[in-house]
């Protein structure tokens, strides 16, 4: 039990985090009002898809320096799952436009860059698809997915921040919410939410990582 403590954290985490989200009293900013507690879910799974990115980044640096399959299934599971939180990261953040912007899609240059690098990665898997052969196919698509990581960094990092027709918050330098200017309780539940979600990420992706491993062992 020990051993999976950090599993209980993340559902302790996440579950406190759907409770207060909704009943803490949050600072009425014109514009955005109620809608900030979107920060809780929209920001932090965008933290949680880049954590687990890395991962994936890292695993492929691992494959091409060892070539150690199973760092590249731990680099494609951890994509995989990045890509599922990015993409509820979309989703969260079309709504919140939604009721801030009056549309579920504007002319932003942060939300441009998170499609992109969300079309980039579903282009990863595209190739990996395209390649019959495993080795062929691990070398490919981790000297891909180094390029990617870097690309969507560019784009949802870089690019907004010299951009000055962003629409986020603390676009000055900072584009997002400016969490420097958070509230206090905001702050209890902000900073348990990014731990949470990252947390899940990293379950989610153990979990699938042992069943590929598996059903490797099995088709052997």
């Amino acid at each position: 039990m020990k051993k999976h403590w950090w599993k209980f954290l993340s559902f302790a985490l996440l579950l406190y985090v759907s409770i207060a989200g909704f009943i803490i009293d949050v600072p009425q900013l014109p514009i955005i009002y109620e809608t900030i507690r979107n920060l809780f879910f929209h920001v932090c799974m965008w933290f949680a898809m880049i954590v687990l990115m890395a991962i994936s980044f890292v695993n492929s640096i691992k494959y091409l320096s060892g070539f150690r399959l199973k760092n590249d299934l731990l680099a494609v599971e951890a994509a995989r799952t990045g890509l599922v939180f990015g993409i509820l990261g979309i989703i969260t953040g079309m709504v919140w436009a939604r009721f801030t912007w009056g549309d579920f899609w504007v002319q932003d240059p942060q939300l441009n860059g998170a499609a992109t690098g969300i079309l980039i990665y579903l282009a990863y898997f595209v190739l990996r698809s395209s390649v019959e052969d495993e080795q062929r196919r691990a070398r490919l698509s981790a000297v891909y997915n180094i390029f990617a990581f870097v690309l969507l960094i560019v784009f949802i990092g870089i690019l907004p921040r010299l951009s000055e027709a962003s629409l986020h918050p603390g676009k000055d330098g900072s584009p997002g919410m400016d969490v420097g200017g958070l509230d206090a309780q905001m702050r209890f539940v902000f900073y348990p939410a990014i731990i949470g979600w990252i947390l899940l990420g990293i379950w989610i992706t153990n979990l699938r990582y042992r069943l590929r491993l598996i059903q490797e062992k099995i088709e052997e």
